[in-house]
């Protein structure tokens, strides 16, 4: 598999969890928490997006051969610098990585009104970010 099929499988993976997270922005905050199935779902598929939209940074760091990034934040920073994406979409993709941090690690601290804003506000960050490499990819 070329470098560039690495690329474009972390965008297509990208686009597939955005598809899926589409179809729970119709339920109500509420409506999720209470269902422990469904807010299992959107806490996982939340995770699996953002962690997608890491990977193809680090793909993209890679075929570059950019320098390698020390934490996850540092991916966008590094996209940042290479003038790959703007400054206001890296802040909002930083965000998001400590976002996937606490889903991922510090799960007790979850706040639920956070989850629920990232499922209806800010998945058009990763979205940006989707097409701003397709872009620059041409794909």
């Amino acid at each position: 598999m070329t470098s560039i099929d690495i690329i474009e499988n972390k965008r297509s993976a990208i686009e597939k969890y955005l598809k899926i997270l589409k179809t729970y922005k119709k339920y109500s905050q509420k409506i999720i928490k209470q269902n422990v199935t469904l807010k299992g779902a959107v806490e996982r598929y939340l995770y699996l997006v953002i962690q997608s939209a890491i990977d193809l940074a680090e793909a993209v760091i890679s075929f570059k051969n950019l320098r390698k990034p020390t934490e996850y934040r540092e991916t966008f920073e590094i996209l940042f610098e290479e003038h790959l994406i703007p400054n206001s979409l890296k802040e909002k993709l930083i965000k998001m990585t400590g976002f996937r941090n606490v889903v991922a690690h510090d799960y007790t601290k979850l706040d639920f009104a956070v989850v629920y804003n990232v499922l209806k506000n800010r998945l058009v960050d990763i979205q940006q970010f989707s097409v701003a490499i397709k872009k620059q990819f041409k794909l």
